[in-house]
């Protein structure tokens, strides 16, 4: 009976450790407009730099979806309003490089020098959590170009992506110690406005970025351009140990 018992409990921890997935296999990936048979000559800089989930399961596909739509979106100008019709990396890119031919024959005497980068890479992975920091960067002329950054969180075992109340318990807690580490590095006093020194926060109160993730030791915080600040001042970015916020993460950093 009590071998029975043993070779059960085996199996059993056998099976639950099968359902676990099995760390993520991360490949570097890139693509330009050298890729495309539309780019003989006179195409636009297309530099894409990106990482992929080996295999084929749904956590692979749920990850890889998400970074090819992330590519597909930036590489999109068309209309605000209307949403890209690619559904591939180089169907994005052939038609980045058509509507740069279009504006060039509608504009002959101008000398239009469209370029575009994309760099995608991983900046947090555990057996709980991957984080990856997606930046992008678009010229099409002008004064200067827009750029920003996000980051994609994900369930590591399901390759689900996680939401900023998903990845943070007591969010309002959080919102408090983070604004505390804010003025700290910023040289806010206490007793004055967040906008004291110059910021946009809207209604004067202080508010967590879109942009939330992970790097090493880190959580990282960046406001992109226009956010709470010019265009001249750059992105703000914010950092914060890990330690220093563990008790308000959904998952384990150990």
């Amino acid at each position: 009976m009590i071998r029975i018992c043993v070779y059960t409990f085996i199996l059993a921890s056998l099976l639950i450790a099968c359902k676990k997935e099995q760390p993520l296999s991360i490949t570097a990936q890139n693509f330009t407009e050298k890729e495309l048979s539309i780019c003989d000559t006179g195409c636009p800089e297309i530099t894409v730099n990106y990482i992929q989930i080996e295999g084929d399961g749904e956590r692979a596909n749920n990850i890889n979806s998400r970074v090819k739509e992330f590519i597909i979106d930036a590489l999109y100008l068309g209309e605000e309003t209307s949403s890209p019709s690619a559904t591939s990396i180089a169907e994005a890119g052939t038609q980045f490089v058509k509507t740069y031919q279009t504006h060039t024959a509608e504009f002959p005497d101008m000398e239009l020098e469209y370029f575009v980068e994309i760099n995608i890479r991983e900046t947090y992975n555990s057996p709980q959590l991957l984080s990856l920091e997606m930046h992008q960067y678009l010229f099409t002329g002008g004064a200067h170009g827009y750029g920003a950054t996000f980051f994609e969180n994900f369930d590591a075992q399901t390759g689900q992506p996680l939401t900023i109340d998903e990845l943070f318990k007591d969010k309002k807690s959080l919102v408090k110690l983070v604004e505390k580490e804010f003025r700290k590095a910023f040289e806010i006093p206490e007793n004055e406005s967040i906008n004291a020194t110059g910021f946009w926060f809207e209604d004067d109160r202080f508010h967590l970025p879109e942009s939330i993730g992970f790097s090493g030791s880190n959580l990282v915080m960046i406001y992109n351009q226009y956010d709470i600040a010019s265009y001249a001042a750059g992105p703000i970015e914010l950092e914060i140990p890990l330690k220093k916020v563990e008790s308000y993460l959904s998952f384990s950093i150990q």
